[in-house]
């Protein structure tokens, strides 16, 4: 993402109107070009609209041109010398790229905030430098994409967008435009989650008892392990009861051992293991996922209440709140914006933070962060 830098430039905090508009020739594909060197200083200088050209032209592109049109700091004739107005550059640019109206909206967002906003190199659709920086001195501080919400939210896409942005040490924003032109900012960060539970001894092989869609266990002393100092399951009376996640888990441990029925015969794992995919097919998405959560000291429940799958706690779950809402995905995950909007501001409601959570081979589960913001 780079840019001609010829000293400072001051962001542009509003739509100025001076009392002579700069006057551009619309060229080819998006380009209008300033000829008088004087006022392309000018508009350039105030903005860092556009690229200063050999000789002191400026080319902008055109979402640049249309903004500075609609604030009346610009004047635009075709080449023929008939002058294009707002609306007309307007559907200029639609016809030629059906996203314009999305990437303008955004575009005119952040200019309208103060931003320097420069055209990004795709898939990046935008680059923004922060508050009071200047090209020269100044690398931009957020990578943008603009979306419409009637696009769909895919996880490669974005999984890719933040690995780009990642690796030029840029925070990845996508900007999310609705049908009413609103717009809702979601900063992407991919985390490495940690919580500070300490390591508890388990008791000898405990056992289970398999009930449809649960283990319920009924020793005392296992309970107390598993239940109160490991933080497994819920303590339904004297017993602890399990999902069967949690059973799967502990029987992959060496930890539970399981039977059912009245003659309490013996479930082996693979029986369990079957058992369970009956009732919850996604068991083996999942518990890679979980058995991660477990091994860095965070404590997993379930996050049904929140229409997640896990809730996360760092610390004692009688003593704490979640910090996490965790919702396990396929890597090639894809769904609605609405729906991600829904997780995510549910989650920042009840101040957690929502995680998008996959496998991904030898290395471990990847966590994405998702959280809605205002530049």
């Amino acid at each position: 993402m780079t840019s001609t830098e010829i000293g400072e430039v001051r962001g542009d905090s509003g739509p100025p109107r001076p009392s002579a508009p700069a006057r551009a020739t619309q060229e080819a594909a998006g380009i209008s070009r300033v000829a008088d060197v004087t006022e392309a200083s000018q508009i350039h200088g105030k903005g860092a609209y556009g690229t200063i050209q050999g000789g002191g032209t400026l080319h902008l592109d055109d979402v640049e041109t249309t903004y500075l049109v609609e604030s009346g700091r610009l004047r635009v004739a075709d080449p023929v010398g008939h002058d294009l107005g707002f609306e007309d550059l307007v559907r200029l640019h639609h016809r030629r790229d059906r996203s314009f109206e999305i990437r303008y909206l955004v575009y005119r967002d952040f200019r309208q905030r103060g931003y320097i906003v420069r055209s990004g190199t795709a898939p990046f659709d935008f680059g923004v430098l922060p508050r009071g920086g200047s090209l020269s001195r100044t690398p931009s501080r957020y990578w943008v994409r603009a979306l419409s919400e009637r696009t769909s939210f895919q996880l490669p896409e974005i999984r890719d967008l933040l690995d780009r942005a990642r690796a030029a040490k840029r925070t990845l924003l996508v900007g999310v435009v609705d049908e009413e032109s609103d717009l809702t900012y979601y900063r992407v960060r991919e985390v490495s989650p940690r919580g500070h539970l300490p390591t508890v001894d388990m008791p000898p092989e405990v056992a289970g008892t398999f009930l449809e869609d649960r283990v319920s266990i009924f020793d005392p002393v296992a309970t107390e392990i598993l239940g109160e100092r490991a933080f497994f399951g819920c303590r339904v009376g004297s017993r602890l009861e399990l999902s069967l996640l949690e059973a799967v888990y502990l029987a992959e441990e060496g930890v539970l051992s399981l039977q059912e029925g009245p003659g309490r015969r013996p479930l082996s794992r693979e029986q369990l293991l079957r058992r369970a995919l009956r009732v919850e097919p996604d068991i083996p998405r999942r518990l890679p996922v979980y058995r991660h959560l477990r091994s860095v000291g965070l404590v997993p429940k379930t996050g049904f209440k929140y229409g997640t799958h896990f809730r996360a706690y760092e610390r004692h779950p009688a003593t704490s709140h979640a910090r996490y809402l965790l919702h396990v995905v396929p890597p090639d995950f894809e769904t609605l914006w609405p729906e991600v909007s829904r997780g995510v501001r549910l989650a920042q409601g009840v101040r957690k933070e929502f995680l998008f959570a996959w496998a991904s081979g030898p290395s471990g589960p990847r966590y994405m962060h998702l959280e809605r913001v205002r530049p």
